[in-house]
Order: structure tokens, then C-alpha cells, then sequence
């Protein structure tokens, strides 16, 4: 049997495993073992406790801040490389540090474009990911990236809603591209917030362009950080006059008070992905798996066929 025909084997980062052990589960496979020792001043080494000489690998993890996960990752590349793994495919559900797409002010990095070299350098032979916070980042990669959209798992939940006189609304300007592809394959009205900021993460002044009287208003979002945006979106568009406002957002970051700050809001539910790992003490949050996703892209990727049938826009 030809070396490229051998099935791949899968592997996870520790934050990751549980999305890890979903997505192999869902492959037909299992993870393999790996395993990461932590000294006493919070140095950590990976290793591999199987052969994956002349295997395609994936490494699935999310990197998400602190700095520990995206360290990990990098270890795990090193590590195969240096094992000798003939194919070796980072899977990022969350590619962290990517709101440093570009210089914005003076004397500030690039951490997207240096992540993406860092990454690289390591040993990904190729990249697949989801809902990138800028469409560019592809561009900082020298090796194949598969953009997945969480689209095609939020759209048919929002279909088995069966909500009438839906519009749908981006937070702010940046987000209303993926706000008009969500309109298109629904057929709905667009708004857009208009925001301004006195700086990272505080909002000074936000506006709706568009109207939302009696509408059934669904938020779309690349991301939920501290929830601000979102929950000052959702409270001022009932003030306009909307029947409902829900949100749904790829990557929960959920920082600081956001848990509290979407409870105390008019916001009806928030749907989000487990590509980061987290508990979501909110009996508004609702989770819904990208294991299926990545799963059959992984399983095209190994069988070298068209992805481009996973995309629903």
C-alpha cells in the first residue's frame, strides 16, 4: 500500500481534546495518543507516544489566548516535523491574535501575518480554519488554507426556527459583508450598527442603519468578546421597535463580564460553536457542534477532493 493511501491519524492540544475526540469521532477514527508535561515554572513539553512516520496528521487545536495554546500548537508542528509525519495539517477552529490583522496606529505588529509565519516555520504543511475575523489572513499564509464559514451549520438552525419577517443585522460596518451573504441565502432585509469607540472594547456611541419595526432580528458575528457590542445592538434595536433579536457568533470568547452582560440583556439567545472550549453558565447561550464540519473537510482533504461543496455563501 502506497505511504499517501495509509488513514491519517488525528491529535489534539489539551484545551482542545474534547472538540478533538468530536471531530475524530465523527471521521470514524480516534485520537491519537499525545501527551504534555508541564514543569514546575510552567514550561510544558508535547510528545507523541506513537509512530507517525510518513503519516498525514492532524493537529487540531484552537488558539485562543493565553499564549499557552498557540505555544502548544507550535510544539505539537515541531514535534512531527521532527517525527518525520509526511503531510501535517494544523486544525485551528479558532485562529487567535487575529483582530492584529494590519497596522491600525503607529509602531504596532502585524500578529496575525507573524502568527501565520510562526505557524509555518513549525512545520504546517497546510491550515484549516473557520470564520477568520479578516477574509485577508488567508494572503499571510505561504501554504494552503481552507476557510471554512460556520454558515453552513448556522443556517439551517436558523431555517428550523421558522421565524417570519427575519432581518439580519451586522454589530458594526467591518461585519456587513457576512451580514449580506446571510440576507441572500435567507432572503431578508439588512441593518447595520454604526459604532464608535473611545477605545478597545468600550463603545461611546452606536446607531442602527436600517429599520427594524416588528422584525424578528437575527445579529451576526464573527466572535463575542466581552458581548458589548452585541447586547447594546440587541437592546437598542428594541427600542426601534423589533419583535425579537437574536444573535448568533462563531467564536465565544466571552471575556470579562459578558456572561452577565447577556443575561441582563434584551437579546433572546445566542448561538454559538464549541471552537473554543468553554462552559456557558447562561441558559441563553446555546452550542452548536463545528465537529461535523471540519470532520467531512478533513475527510476530502485526505481523499483530495473538492471542499467546495461545504459552502452555503
Amino acid at each position: 500500500m502506497e505511504t499517501t493511501q495509509l488513514n491519517p491519524k488525528f491529535f489534539a492540544c489539551s484545551e482542545s481534546r474534547e472538540l478533538g475526540e468530536k471531530i475524530a469521532k465523527e471521521y470514524g477514527a480516534k485520537l491519537g495518543l499525545s501527551k504534555k508535561t508541564v514543569f514546575s515554572d510552567g514550561e510544558f513539553q508535547v510528545s507523541y507516544e506513537e509512530t507517525i512516520r510518513g503519516r498525514r496528521i492532524f493537529i487540531i487545536g484552537s488558539t485562543m489566548p493565553n499564549s499557552d495554546n498557540l505555544m502548544e500548537m507550535l510544539l505539537m508542528l515541531d514535534a512531527a516535523k521532527r517525527a518525520s509525519a509526511r503531510h501535517i495539517t494544523a486544525v485551528i477552529p479558532y485562529f487567535g491574535w487575529a483582530r492584529q490583522d494590519r497596522k491600525d496606529k503607529p509602531r504596532v505588529p502585524i500578529a496575525a501575518k507573524l502568527v501565520a509565519k510562526i505557524l509555518e516555520d513549525a512545520g504546517a504543511t497546510r491550515i484549516i480554519t473557520m470564520d477568520l475575523h479578516a477574509d485577508q489572513i488567508q494572503g499571510f499564509f505561504e501554504k494552503p488554507v481552507d476557510h471554512l464559514f460556520a454558515s453552513t451549520i448556522f443556517l439551517p438552525y436558523i431555517n428550523s426556527l421558522n421565524l417570519e419577517n427575519i432581518t439580519i443585522a451586522s454589530p458594526d460596518m467591518g461585519g456587513s459583508k457576512r451580514a449580506y451573504a446571510y440576507s441572500k441565502y435567507l432572503k431578508s432585509e439588512v441593518v447595520i450598527c454604526y459604532k464608535q469607540r473611545k477605545k478597545a472594547n468600550v463603545i461611546s456611541h452606536m446607531q442602527v442603519i436600517g429599520d427594524v419595526k416588528d422584525r424578528n432580528v437575527i445579529i451576526v458575528d464573527d466572535m463575542v468578546d466581552t458581548a458589548g457590542t452585541l447586547t447594546k445592538a440587541a437592546d437598542l434595536m428594541m427600542e426601534k421597535g423589533a419583535k425579537s433579536v437574536r444573535a448568533i457568533a462563531t467564536h465565544a470568547i466571552l471575556s470579562g463580564n459578558a456572561i452577565e452582560r447577556i443575561e441582563n440583556s434584551k437579546l433572546e439567545s445566542l448561538i454559538v460553536t464549541d471552537s473554543i472550549p468553554k462552559k456557558h453558565p447562561s441558559s441563553k447561550i446555546k452550542v452548536v457542534t463545528c465537529a461535523t464540519l471540519f470532520a467531512e473537510v478533513m475527510k476530502k482533504v485526505q481523499e483530495n477532493t473538492s471542499i467546495s461543496n461545504q459552502f452555503l455563501m
